[in-house]
């Protein structure tokens, strides 16, 4: 009698995980742009390509992957991250951002302040994506 009852729990708890797992998922379907953008920063500064790709169209993935590589040989980090919508361009929402990445080379550092970026960021199949900046 037990052995079922802890089979019956078992197979609730999976299926509660993969409803919770399933509910996670559909919550980054309706991310905002903002949200989009500093998940990419973050990505960037933590040096994941593979995020990095999935919060980038197609188009500008290899431009991100470039500013990746750019930044293997440096230590970096964000400082005061903060984005808002900074109106559209077409299809585009532009998303600008204040704060900075800091990069440190042999103990000196360099800020480049996000503030001067426009991030473009287009919605695609429910996701939101960086697609460049201006």
């Amino acid at each position: 009698m037990n052995q079922i009852f802890n089979k019956r729990i078992m197979v609730l708890g999976c299926a509660l995980t993969l409803f919770v797992a399933a509910c996670n998922g559909a919550s980054s379907s309706t991310s905002s742009p903002e949200s989009a953008v500093e998940s990419y920063l973050k990505a960037l500064v933590g040096k994941d390509s593979t995020s990095l790709s999935t919060l980038s169209c197609a188009d500008w993935e290899p431009s991100a992957l470039m500013e990746l590589d750019s930044l293997q040989a440096v230590d970096v980090r964000l400082d005061g991250l903060s984005c808002a919508k900074a109106g559209s361009d077409g299809e585009f929402t532009l998303v600008n951002c204040q704060g900075k990445i800091i990069a440190t080379y042999n103990g000196e550092d360099q800020n480049i302040e996000l503030s001067t970026r426009n991030y473009q960021v287009l919605e695609q199949n429910g996701e939101y994506l960086v697609c460049g900046y201006q």
